[in-house]
């Protein structure tokens, strides 16, 4: 087995033909292997060490990208199954779009890969934080065990948008979109 990406890219536009995002989930190869692939935290891929420059590639190989159950990162083909390295999320969240107010509000981002997700039921919010230094690790789920995690302009443009919403004796500190309320911090 190959470990050319240029091969899997095949293989996943000659699969995905008139579908918007292959059927990843039908797909269950046995594992091929590990490949030389790494997503950096600032959402550059890697192959081989060397920063992979067309942009098509990395933007094919994220509709075939999934997380499984033991937490690795896998590239996805109807005969081929490789893992991959992530340093942080696979994708980046930015451009956040507001509609409404208060608990009609709806938001929305925009992935390094132009896919818009609307916050809410299918595309939750979650802060953490990261263990190392305790800063805020704001992400938003979608799809496959995928999460986007907001760039920092992003983040700030959220935290512009904080409201306190009563939670027992206390309050939280979070904000609305498509009727559901995201925590993010205590109030």
């Amino acid at each position: 087995m190959s470990q050319d990406p240029k091969r899997l890219a095949d293989q996943v536009k000659a699969a995905a033909e008139g579908a918007s995002l292959p059927p990843i989930e039908k797909w269950n190869p046995e594992l091929s292997g590990d490949i030389d692939i790494r997503i950096a935290r600032d959402g550059n891929w890697y192959h081989e060490g060397e920063l992979i420059q067309r942009e098509a590639i990395p933007r094919l190989f994220s509709t075939i990208l999934r997380r499984e159950d033991d937490g690795e990162y896998y590239l996805v083909t109807p005969v081929e199954k490789w893992r991959i390295q992530v340093e942080d999320t696979p994708l980046l969240a930015h451009s956040l779009e507001v509609a409404g107010t208060g608990e009609e509000q709806v938001l929305a981002v925009t992935t390094n890969f132009g896919e818009r997700l609307l916050l809410g039921q299918d595309h939750p919010l979650d802060v953490g934080t990261y263990n190392s230094d305790g800063s805020p690790r704001p992400v938003v789920q979608v799809r496959r065990g995928l999460e986007a995690r907001l760039v920092t302009a992003a983040y700030y443009e959220l935290a512009d948008l904080l409201v306190e919403q009563p939670s027992g004796d206390s309050a939280a500190l979070g904000v609305w979109s498509n009727g559901e309320f995201f925590p993010v911090g205590n109030g």
